[in-house]
């Protein structure tokens, strides 16, 4: 049996001033981004206190 690779991605992205780093890891890049972008999790969430 041949074992499954998959592909992950570490990303870093910054604030709009570049005073804050967020690192993460995902196998899905696009997507994730998209995320931090465009999808709301309310207030309260790292990378929309950061902006």
């Amino acid at each position: 049996m041949k074992p499954i690779k998959k592909l992950y991605f570490v990303y870093i992205i910054t604030n709009l001033s570049r005073t804050v780093l967020y690192t993460g890891v995902t196998n899905n890049l696009r997507y994730r981004l998209y995320q931090h972008e465009f999808q709301n999790y309310g207030m309260n969430s790292f990378t929309k206190k950061i902006r």
